[in-house]
């Protein structure tokens, strides 16, 4: 069914920006019992640098103790060089593995510490590690809708890179509005001529924002043709490198009003989300 939506959970970016550190056991009960929700992929943690973010310096305890018994989300993982998509492309539990691209140079810097070049050629590393050990390499387009350091940011900058990610085998982009501040009438703009010109891609939102436009924005994408939606449970986090962390993720919570207002379809067992909510470690 065309209104049927895909819904990623990432406590990852949730939880990466806390300033105390969740104990690993505790992690682990709550995304067991997250992978028993119906989310389409959940996403566990990822392989950076534990000196710049301490909350996921346990992503291998955490793979290493999830319970996958009659799961059917996939597991994802980030990671923003080539090294830590070897890692992740080892562990037999992943299924997908996140890279946090951006055509804007100021802010892959600022949160990658890479160049476009540099970025390009990690991905092209990641990539091969994943085709040779059968993980889906999804590339997320960080501040697609626009760029608020002025960097060039054009719809033809867009089509260039997409269309060069393609040509790595790669189909799957999350646009993230990650300063919470672009327009639902951007969204919108965006995605329609994305898929337009891409109609083999699959886009999705990861979204940041504040409440009084969430639905709005989300709903922008949806009337654009997107059915990949990211959340976290609460709205918890924000991206540490902007400098906002106050403009957290999209509720999972607002999504599944949206739905309810606009009966859109999704596969989420309600019971088990509030189990997850009780077991929730913030």
């Amino acid at each position: 069914m065309d209104n049927i939506i895909k819904i990623i959970e990432t406590p990852r970016d949730g939880f990466q920006a806390l300033g105390t550190i969740i104990p690993t056991s505790e992690k682990v009960q709550y995304i067991n019992q997250l992978l028993r929700c119906g989310f389409q992929t959940v996403e566990v943690g990822s392989f950076v640098s534990p000196r710049l973010i301490p909350q996921m310096a346990d992503t291998a305890e955490v793979l290493n103790q999830l319970d996958l018994r009659g799961v059917t989300s996939e597991i994802a993982v980030l990671t923003a060089t080539e090294k830590g998509g070897q890692l992740a492309c080892s562990f037999k539990q992943v299924d997908q593995v996140f890279f946090p691209f951006s055509t804007s140079p100021t802010f892959l810097r600022k949160n990658i510490n890479s160049t476009l070049k540099q970025a390009d050629q990690t991905i092209d590393g990641i990539q091969n590690n994943c085709l040779k050990h059968s993980k889906e390499l999804v590339v997320f387009f960080s501040m697609g809708f626009g760029s608020v350091y002025g960097d060039p940011w054009s719809m033809d900058i867009l089509y260039e890179w997409v269309d060069r990610m393609m040509g790595k085998e790669l189909n799957v982009f999350p646009f993230s509005d990650i300063f919470g501040e672009t327009d639902p009438l951007v969204i919108e703009k965006v995605f329609r001529l994305l898929i337009k010109e891409f109609p083999d891609a699959e886009f999705g939102l990861h979204l940041h924002s504040l409440p009084n436009k969430r639905i709005e924005k989300v709903a922008a994408a949806y009337r654009a043709g997107i059915r990949r939606f990211d959340t976290v449970i609460g709205g918890l986090g924000g991206c540490p490198q902007t400098g906002k962390e106050l403009v957290g993720n999209l509720p999972l919570e607002a999504l599944l009003e949206f739905c309810d207002l606009h009966k859109v379809h999704h596969e989420l067992n309600l019971n088990e989300i509030k189990k997850a909510r009780d077991l929730s470690p913030v």
